[in-house]
């Protein structure tokens, strides 16, 4: 009986044994994948070719009397000139189109601003690329930057012109820039 027995646990054993299943690795792959688009940080604030409504900064000429002859500004962001970093190998085209004022106005500038509270007054100013206010940038004109994807400031001056007649009260204008990559 003895012999039996064992022989039945020798048999379930051997039956355990052989009825236990193995272990296997399995092993797979998976995908990453990304896809870059071109693209510029301005002033700071990541925008992607195409994208829209970018702050290039602001023109304040300052506050003067109705008799000034002329004043000066820059396009200014927080204080400073405004920075544009685009993608490495693409040489961005800076683009300064029309106003909503251009043409009005008699004084010496292609652009003008308007008077918010008084329709038909307008102040006159331009646009200019370096700081002694010599070289114009006419409605349209561009500046083409460099292509090493490196953080740039764009200086881009200002100046408001007087004329006769013109009244108390806040003037403004909206200039569409366009950053062609």
């Amino acid at each position: 009986m003895w012999r039996r027995c064992f022989h039945g646990l020798m048999s379930a054993g051997l039956i355990g044994a052989v009825a236990a299943p193995s272990l296997a690795n399995i092993n797979g792959t998976i995908d990453a994948n990304i896809t870059l688009e071109a693209g510029c940080v301005i002033n700071g604030q990541s925008h992607d070719d195409g994208s829209s409504a970018a702050d290039f900064g602001s023109l304040n000429f300052g506050s003067h009397n109705t008799l000034f002859t002329q004043a000066d500004g820059q396009v200014m962001n927080g204080g400073s000139a405004f920075e544009i970093q685009c993608s490495s190998g693409i040489a961005p085209v800076l683009t300064f189109n029309a106003g909503q004022n251009d043409g009005e106005g008699a004084g010496a500038g292609l652009r003008a601003m308007a008077n918010q509270a008084q329709a038909g007054q307008y102040v006159t100013y331009n646009l200019y690329s370096d700081a002694g206010r010599s070289t114009v940038i006419p409605i349209g004109d561009s500046i083409t930057l460099a292509s090493t994807g490196a953080l740039q400031t764009v200086n881009v001056y200002g100046r408001a012109f007087g004329e006769a007649g013109l009244l108390p009260g806040a003037y403004s204008d909206v200039i569409t820039v366009t950053l062609e990559l």
